[in-house]
């Protein structure tokens, strides 16, 4: 993926300091898009990672990230498995798990592990905004 063609880490002079930030952890582009797309219309600035290691090292910035949306299955791993770890690091970060592989012991697994939603692909606008609105 090109940086300059989607919204990975974008120039910090550009960050408006007054949006919520979100992070959106999926390997698929249209997802990406999407996602960015819902978020700008409800004043949230997203950045995208393609994998768990890129999401890793944008954490690990001076960026705050008010939400992450984590996508499961990436090239390096299971995002389920990153939430945990994740909530202890960043307390205050809401994680929206968004996957297409749905099952209730993965919902379960979220739910403990501190994830605030579980969203099925394919979703819906209405989908995510349910999922925001609680927590703006």
């Amino acid at each position: 993926m090109n940086n300059s063609s989607n919204n990975r880490d974008p120039d910090p002079e550009n960050l408006n300091p007054n949006k919520k930030r979100a992070l959106i952890v999926d390997d698929e582009t249209d997802i990406c898009y999407l996602l960015s797309h819902i978020l700008k219309q409800k004043n949230i600035q997203p950045t995208v990672a393609g994998s768990l290691e890129e999401a890793d090292k944008m954490l690990q910035s001076s960026k705050s990230f008010y939400f992450i949306f984590l996508d499961n299955h990436l090239p390096d791993g299971l995002g389920i498995n990153q939430i945990k770890r994740w909530k202890e690091k960043f307390p205050l970060t809401h994680v929206i798990m968004i996957t297409a592989h749905d099952s209730f012991e993965e919902r379960k697994k979220a739910a403990s592990d501190g994830a605030e939603s579980f969203i099925s692909k394919p979703f819906s606008k209405e989908m995510i905004l349910n999922s925001i609105v609680p927590l703006v």
